[in-house]
C-alpha cells in the first residue's frame, strides 16, 4: 500500500514536469520520511525542520544518507551548499545507486562535487554506469558558473526509460540518451539515491597532488529542499515496473524544450571542461552513443591527466563500516 500511494501521488504532481519543468509543484518531503542515516554517527544532523540535513567530513569520517525507498525511474532533487575555502580532496556525491544489491553489476548516476585549493573553484562531475560498465565511465565535467559556497542551488536528475538528464538550477546541462548501442550500460535496474561527503584524496584535485588538509576541518555540506519523486519498487520483485503510466509520463518530461536545449548547449560551450567523447587517450573511437560536436571536439580535443584528475573506481563513502541494508556488514 506505501508503494501505491507514493506511486499515485507522484502520478498526480509529476504532469508539472511535463510543461515547463515546474518544479515547485513537487513537494518537499522531511527527512525521516524518505531517508535514514547510512552512516558518520554525530556528522548527520537532521535540523530541526526535518527538512534540511547537515554531513560533515573530520578526522574520523564522513557522513552520508540513503532513500528508504528503491526506486525504478523517477525525479530526484536538492539543494545543496557545499563547504568554502580551502576544500581540495573533498567529494560530496548527490547519486543514484544499486551497488549494495548488485555488487558485480550495478547502475548508477552521479552528480559529484569535487573540491580545490584555495582560490580555484569547486568543480561538478557528472557520470552514468550501467551493469557494472565501470571500466568505462562516461565522466563530463563543468566549471561551476556560480559560488556554490555562498548559497544553496538545486540539483536534479531525471531518470526514465529512455533519458537522463542532469540540471543545475532547473537548467539541463547534461542529456543521455538510450541507444541500443549502449545496451545494458543504460542504467536500468532500481536504485536508492544517496548523498554523501568523503575524503577524496587520491584522486579529486589534481590527480591527488592535493588532498584533504584537516587543519580545516570540519567540511560541512548542507541539503535541503529535498525532492525525492520516483516509481518505488518492492525489492523483492524478481522483475519490478514503472506501471500505471508513470514510464510515459516520464517520457513526455524528459523532452527538453528548445528553450532548454539552447541553455543547456550555452552552458556546456561555456563551462564544460571534459567529456569522455572527446578523450582520445582513454578511448581510441567515441564510444558509440556519443555525438561528436566540431565545436566540443575542438575545444575539448586535449585530455591533461594531471590538471583533470583521475576517475575513482568505487570509493564513496570513507573508512567505515556500516550495516548492510540487506543483512550483516559491509566495508564501504
Amino acid at each position: 500500500m506505501r508503494f501505491l500511494t507514493r506511486f499515485l501521488v507522484f502520478m498526480s504532481l509529476f504532469t508539472g514536469l511535463i510543461s515547463g519543468f515546474s518544479l515547485p509543484k513537487l513537494p518537499i518531503i522531511q527527512f525521516d520520511e524518505g531517508y535514514s542515516q547510512l552512516f558518520g554517527d554525530q556528522n548527520l544532523i537532521v535540523h530541526g525542520d526535518e527538512k534540511s540535513v547537515r554531513l560533515t567530513l573530520d578526522e574520523r569520517t564522513g557522513s552520508g544518507f540513503v532513500s528508504n525507498d528503491i526506486f525504478l525511474n523517477g525525479f530526484f532533487s536538492s539543494s545543496i551548499k557545499l563547504p568554502a575555502d580551502y576544500s581540495a580532496g573533498v567529494v560530496i556525491a548527490f547519486y543514484l545507486s544499486n551497488g549494495d544489491m548488485f555488487e558485480k553489476n550495478h547502475d548508477e548516476i552521479d552528480f559529484e562535487f569535487l573540491g580545490n585549493i584555495r582560490g580555484r573553484e569547486w568543480r561538478i562531475q557528472t557520470n552514468i554506469y550501467g551493469n557494472g560498465s565501470t571500466h568505462l565511465g562516461r565522466e563530463e565535467r563543468y566549471n561551476l558558473w556560480f559560488d556554490p559556497t555562498e548559497d544553496f542551488h538545486q540539483y536534479s536528475i531525471l531518470w526514465s526509460l529512455t533519458h537522463i538528464i542532469f540540471y543545475v538550477d532547473n537548467v539541463p546541462i547534461r542529456e543521455v540518451k538510450r541507444t541500443a548501442s549502449m545496451g545494458g550500460d543504460f542504467p536500468a535496474k532500481p536504485m536508492s539515491l544517496y548523498a554523501t561527503i568523503w575524503d577524496g584524496s587520491k584522486w579529486a584535485t589534481n590527480g591527488g597532488k592535493y588532498g584533504v588538509n584537516y587543519k580545516y576541518a570540519p567540511y560541512v555540506a548542507q541539503f535541503t529542499d529535498l525532492i525525492l519523486h520516483g516509481c518505488a519498487v518492492d525489492p523483492t520483485e524478481k522483475f519490478p515496473s514503472c506501471e500505471n503510466g508513470a514510464a510515459e509520463d516520464l517520457r513526455l518530461a524528459s523532452e527538453i524544450t528548445e528553450s532548454q536545449r539552447k541553455k543547456m548547449e550555452s552552458l556546456r560551450r561555456k563551462h564544460m571542461t571534459y567529456s569522455y567523447c572527446y578523450d582520445r587517450m582513454r578511448y581510441k573511437m567515441a564510444l558509440p552513443e556519443c555525438m561528436v560536436n566540431p565545436e566540443e571536439a575542438k575545444r575539448l580535443r586535449v585530455y591533461d591527466p594531471v590538471t583533470f584528475g583521475g576517475f575513482p573506481r568505487r570509493h564513496r563513502h570513507g573508512k567505515h563500516r556500516s550495516k548492510s541494508r540487506f543483512g550483516g556488514t559491509e566495508s564501504v
